[in-house]
């Protein structure tokens, strides 16, 4: 097995808000005690409600965020302790496509500027004609006919929209691809190419994928590992197909039980057993496992305890008290 190109190692971070207009300022934790990893060829789902820390992961995966605690590893380099030099090519090696692609595309620049720009950026040595025979060939890898280089991100469609955020971000064939909720603006035949897309991008350029969604039937068509985050706290960590199959944590089955199937006889069943209420506020988390409040299976010792982190086997990670005690229940 190959080495990870990514490793977040005790990773905390928190934001300051204030509460009401004269409130005082207080702190609250968006990620708890983060540990993963990410290998190439690899894409890892990263799902979770709102709220649940998935976007401020990537920030800080991405330097955009600095957390208030752990490291970032990169090749086994410690982020925070780069040189300067070593940052820029950093930023090569890692990239991002957003969940708005029309937003995140200069509306001022054409699609063959959008996707030149980092070149002009991060690729001094190639000159105009370079860049744009390097335009040309990733618009048509990507599935954009010539004649749309010439085209306004007004003048697309949002999954063409979104071809050319991928483009830009592949362009400068960076090691690490964030997908932040990239297919969610997309209607599901869209998403289905997208999907395709990316799954044959991290094939043919050895690529790490991180793709954060909240809708867990996409991350099941893409991802080779599955990261539930509650409330900033990792639940569950486990290879996709192992987790769809049987998911440990009982959130994580909850998750699983609000994607809807089109079986009239077994969806009423499902609904029955989605999780109740609303998550709780960031600021003020419930002691004990986060999860408690909305856990049917919770006891004394959830109220009491945080979970451990434990290792279940076969790749997998859980953080739940009973987790051993529900996985020997009936389904």
């Amino acid at each position: 097995m190959s080495e990870p190109v990514l490793r977040v190692v005790d990773l905390n971070v928190q934001f300051s808000v204030r509460r009401g207009i004269w409130g005082r300022h207080v702190l609250f934790d968006a990620l708890a005690d983060i540990d993963l990893e990410v290998r190439a060829p690899e894409a890892l789902g990263v799902v979770g409600e709102s709220g649940s820390g998935k976007s401020t992961l990537a920030r800080v995966i991405l330097g955009l965020i600095s957390p208030n605690a752990g490291r970032i590893l990169w090749d086994g380099r410690n982020v925070a302790q780069l040189a300067r030099a070593q940052r820029r090519q950093l930023r090569r090696d890692l990239q991002i496509v957003f969940q708005n692609p029309l937003a995140s595309l200069d509306p001022r620049m054409t699609v063959e500027e959008i996707v030149a720009e980092p070149l002009r950026v991060h690729r001094g040595d190639l000159d105009h004609s370079g860049r744009a025979q390097a335009v040309r060939q990733l618009l048509k890898r990507v599935g954009l006919a010539q004649e749309l280089g010439s085209r306004y991100p007004h003048e697309l469609s949002g999954g063409q929209c979104q071809r050319v955020a991928i483009a830009r971000a592949m362009i400068l064939v960076p090691r690490l691809l964030v997908c932040d909720e990239a297919v969610s603006a997309l209607d599901v035949s869209i998403q289905a190419q997208i999907i395709d897309l990316l799954r044959t991008l991290k094939t043919d350029h050895s690529l790490a994928l991180v793709f954060i969604s909240h809708n867990l039937a996409v991350v099941r068509e893409l991802c080779d590992r599955v990261l539930v985050l509650y409330l900033g706290r990792m639940m569950e960590l486990a290879p996709a197909r192992a987790l769809y199959a049987k998911p440990l944590h009982p959130y994580t089955r909850g998750l699983i039980e609000a994607v809807p199937i089109p079986d009239p006889e077994l969806q009423p069943l499902r609904l029955t057993r989605i999780m109740r209420g609303e998550p709780p506020s960031v600021l003020t988390p419930p002691p004990g496992c986060v999860f408690q409040t909305r856990c049917a299976h919770a006891i004394e010792i959830c109220r009491r305890e945080v979970p451990a982190w434990e290792a279940a086997g076969q790749g997998r990670h859980v953080a739940c008290h009973r987790w051993k005690e529900l996985s020997q229940a009936p389904s």
